[in-house]
């Protein structure tokens, strides 16, 4: 079941070290694990301090599958770039549902209940989590932290005009083969386990789909006689942006009992695009995340969020929705931020500190 698939245990045991790791150093959580862990990898001085074997005891730490315990010890780039996919892909949630009744909470019992049920918020951590793998992984290897993998110089690739390929691509094609490997492979019985790998292939996809073709000039005065190109995946915002969408139009498959909603008896039969061998499988053949249970609503707390009560809220945007109809509380406050910013030479720069009075918005509980 769920609680034995390695993904379902990485996803736990990761988004746990991920909170633990920003809980420690608030201040560094935003801008990725590099700054909560240093420059270098795992050791006495970094952030986790651990010493000889370094990365042998973070690999330990992160509390993995046997097999995947032996793919993360085998270069010792691997483990920081296993917290740091992890640490990416959740801000990245958090980041895309912020606006929303479900934003993305993954503290402890939360996290753990809502990993246990196939709702949509589910296959979009899946995905988010296997694309943040994959996407850390390739920047790892072009960027020399990885042992067993370097720039990818896109062989398969044929020369056309003037181009040369050259210059240190994103090697898609090793960290979506250890992905792959990573995250286990599609059983063939159990429904709940073959959605769970759907989606995280729908991730990785999503990674594929967004590579580019960056080039630079060559000539006198640039006149652009030879082109170096190399391959570049896309920032991972917008690779955040095209999962929030799909995951908006997820498609329902499977039957289950609708615990999640308050409702007893079965859950409408399945919608959308199934197809498969004979018609006999339910999952699409497109990349499309899919779900098998419906969500609760979030209002009210319960086992799968804290609610959104006292949460702040855009009145003009989301208070009616993320209120649940409760209605909201307006704060005045005086606050004061840098205004009329100047760049002075040389190197500073100098700013006036601006009064203001503003209102939040707060849902009622």
């Amino acid at each position: 079941m769920l609680d034995g698939s390695p993904l379902a245990r990485w996803l736990a045991a990761a988004f746990g070290l991920t909170l633990l790791l920003a809980a420690l150093r608030p201040s560094a959580a935003y801008f990725g694990t590099a700054a909560l862990l240093g420059s270098d990898p795992l050791d006495v001085e970094s952030g986790l301090g651990l010493g000889a074997q370094a990365h042998y005891k973070a690999c330990d730490r992160l509390k993995l599958e046997r097999k995947q315990r032996r793919m993360c010890r085998r270069d010792p780039g691997v483990a920081e770039t296993l917290v740091e996919a992890v640490s990416m892909s959740a801000l990245e949630c958090q980041f895309q549902f912020r606006f929303e009744r479900w934003n993305c909470t993954l503290e402890g019992r939360y996290r753990a209940s809502l990993l246990k049920r196939g709702f949509k918020e589910t296959a979009f951590l899946y995905a988010i989590s296997s694309a943040g793998l994959t996407h850390a992984l390739a920047k790892a290897c072009s960027a020399g932290r990885m042992e067993r993998c370097t720039c990818d110089e896109a062989p398969d690739l044929e020369n056309r005009e003037a181009w040369q390929w050259g210059g240190c691509g994103d090697n898609l094609k090793y960290s979506s083969k250890f992905v792959k490997e990573f995250l286990g492979r599609r059983s063939s019985k159990d429904l709940r386990a073959r959605v769970d790998f759907h989606n995280n292939l729908v991730g990785v996809k999503v990674i594929k789909a967004g590579v580019e073709t960056t080039c630079k000039c060559h000539g006198v005065s640039g006149s652009c006689t030879v082109r170096t190109c190399w391959r570049q995946l896309a920032p991972f915002h917008e690779v955040g942006k095209h999962l929030k969408h799909k995951y908006e139009t997820a498609l329902k498959v499977g039957s289950t009992t609708n615990e999640a909603a308050g409702e007893a008896g079965a859950i409408s039969p399945p919608r959308g695009r199934a197809s498969g061998v004979g018609g006999s499988d339910p999952l699409p053949r497109t990349p499309e995340l899919v779900h098998l249970d419906d969500s609760p609503s979030f209002c009210l707390a319960g086992r799968f969020s804290p609610g959104t009560a006292g949460r702040r809220c855009h009145r003009e945007k989301n208070c009616e929705s993320i209120c649940c109809g409760r209605g909201h509380n307006t704060q005045s406050r005086v606050v004061t931020r840098p205004c009329q910013c100047q760049v002075r030479w040389c190197c500073y720069v100098e700013c006036r500190q601006c009064t203001q009075r503003e209102e939040v918005y707060t849902c009622k509980g």
